[in-house]
């Protein structure tokens, strides 16, 4: 992935967390995804009343990739208040979608701290296909 495909990505996560729901933790977060084909999928998180129903913007956007016939996702980029990582169950759905993709964390307080690494980094052992 070129600079200017990670900053149009970058720029969209940013985008996207502002229209974040996040009424109860007040944790938005902005997540941008490049499907192999050069599309960009955006999404935010969205939460509930209910906490467990609550879904993380990475979630969102796979969703809406795979809605619109996507399969392969090569890089994500992530926007949170500190630069955070995808949690656990959204690295895990990330990976069946791109296990080696790219991972671009983005400090929204000041985006020109970001840092990028892989999704093989942040999920070493994730399980796949071929477990089953």
């Amino acid at each position: 992935m070129g600079p200017n495909q990670q900053k149009l990505l970058a720029n969209a996560a940013q985008a996207v967390r502002s229209n974040a729901y996040a009424p109860y933790s007040r944790f938005h977060v902005g997540a941008a995804l490049l499907a192999a084909d050069g599309e960009i999928f955006a999404g935010c998180n969205v939460e509930n009343a209910s906490y467990g129903l609550t879904i993380c913007a990475e979630r969102v956007a796979i969703g809406s990739a795979v809605a619109a016939g996507h399969r392969q996702i090569v890089a994500v980029a992530v926007a949170t208040s500190g630069g955070h990582s995808p949690c656990g169950a959204c690295r895990q759905v990330l990976s069946e979608f791109g296990p080696a993709m790219e991972v671009i964390l983005i400090d929204a307080d000041d985006p020109t701290r970001t840092r990028t690494t892989t999704l093989a980094a942040l999920l070493p052992e994730q399980f796949s296909s071929g477990a089953l």
